[in-house]
């Protein structure tokens, strides 16, 4: 097991990026369970530029607390671009939030597909620009137990809002 100094190093630049711009961050998360959120709270300050959290496991819970649409998860699953999408859409709809980051997949060692294998996890980043809001979707495959499918995701995601242009 691995502590989480690397995962809060990165954070906390985040953070910075955030705080620098005015802007805070949503998380809405199922496989990681938090730990995105734990990750930018651990962070001193953070208060600044994260708002909240939703850990949203279940499909019920998808679509009770983000407004996922049950077709979408019917459809194309939970572990999906359309799914990840309205989770940071609907992360952003209920917050005062600039960015929200989502994340879905399958840590194992259960719950595979033969098109969707353990460590198929898919990212969504969404961010306010002016009356509208741009999304974008990445898929990820990471190879490893259940604890370094999630850890990679949390690293993963935390990259992808890093990289964001503000």
């Amino acid at each position: 097991m691995h502590d989480d100094t690397e995962l809060t190093r990165l954070a906390a630049e985040v953070g910075d990026r955030l705080r620098e711009a005015g802007m805070h961050l949503v998380t809405a998360e199922s496989c990681t369970g938090g730990w995105i959120a734990k990750c930018c709270t651990d962070v001193p300050g953070s208060s600044a530029w994260f708002d909240c959290g939703y850990v949203t496991y279940s499909d019920a819970a998808k679509v009770r607390d983000l407004g996922v649409d049950a077709k979408t998860i019917e459809t194309q699953g939970a572990v999906s671009s359309p799914t990840v999408e309205e989770m940071a859409m609907g992360a952003l709809r209920l917050t005062e939030a600039d960015i929200a980051v989502a994340v879905s997949g399958i840590a194992g060692p259960t719950g595979a597909v033969a098109s969707k294998p353990v460590g198929t996890v898919w990212f969504a980043v969404a961010q306010r620009r002016g009356v509208s809001i741009e999304s974008n979707c990445r898929v990820k495959f990471f190879k490893g137990d259940r604890d370094a499918v999630r850890r990679k995701s949390v690293e993963f995601a935390l990259g992808m809002v890093r990289a964001i242009e503000l």
